[in-house]
């Protein structure tokens, strides 16, 4: 996979909003959405389509660690990891829901 566009970390998530509209690919992203939707919730949330913060960046031309700060506190957004000791970081593997990236994407886009 090549990398995003725009590979500065952004250090706040001020910096990684900026980063998005500046990027050409977040500007012009649209999701190819299924025709028919499960009429079940839970059946349509585990249907759905599952991003890495990679995937993300890739498609919207930023860097992972904006993703990250974007997605990381974004209702919906599933988070996996352990808790680890105070003195050892903490390993967290986000997925975020096509749903929830569109939500973030018109949120950000206005």
């Amino acid at each position: 996979m090549s990398r995003a566009i725009n590979n500065h970390a952004a250090t706040s998530l001020a910096d990684a909003i900026s980063c998005l509209k500046d990027s050409e690919r977040f500007l012009n992203w649209n999701p190819k959405r299924p025709t028919s939707k499960p009429t079940d919730l839970l059946t349509f949330q585990m249907a759905e389509r599952h991003y890495s913060p990679d995937e993300i960046a890739e498609l919207w031309g930023v860097s992972v660690d904006s993703i990250r700060r974007i997605f990381r506190d974004e209702p919906g957004v599933l988070k996996m990891g352990e808790k680890s000791p105070k003195h050892k970081r903490q390993y967290l593997t986000l997925r975020i829901p096509e749903s929830v990236a569109e939500r973030v994407h018109t949120r950000l886009s206005e």
